[in-house]
């Protein structure tokens, strides 16, 4: 039996290549809007974050999102990642 091929992504906060189902995607449209992207199909600019408050807390401080998609991310796009991370999506 073939082994699959595991999709590795890098968090943009910490560097480390992870399991793309252990990072959450972020990602910014043509409209410059940020939405979170749970399906990982969604068109437009991403960047993968580890799935831990303390990294999010981190990326938020440094504004480590807002660099890599090249725009303003709003609050309530924080707030939103905030809950997914709490319920453990």
């Amino acid at each position: 039996m073939k082994n699959r091929k595991i999709p590795l992504r890098t968090c943009v906060v910490t560097n480390e290549k992870l399991d793309k189902r252990d990072l959450l995607r972020i990602v910014r449209d043509k409209d410059l809007n940020v939405k979170v992207d749970l399906t990982g199909k969604m068109n437009g600019r991403g960047a993968y974050i580890k799935k831990d408050l303390n990294v999010l807390d981190e990326a938020i401080k440094k504004k480590v999102l807002e660099k890599k998609l090249e725009c303003k991310i709003s609050d309530e796009v924080y707030n939103e990642i905030r809950k997914i991370l709490e319920r453990g999506e």
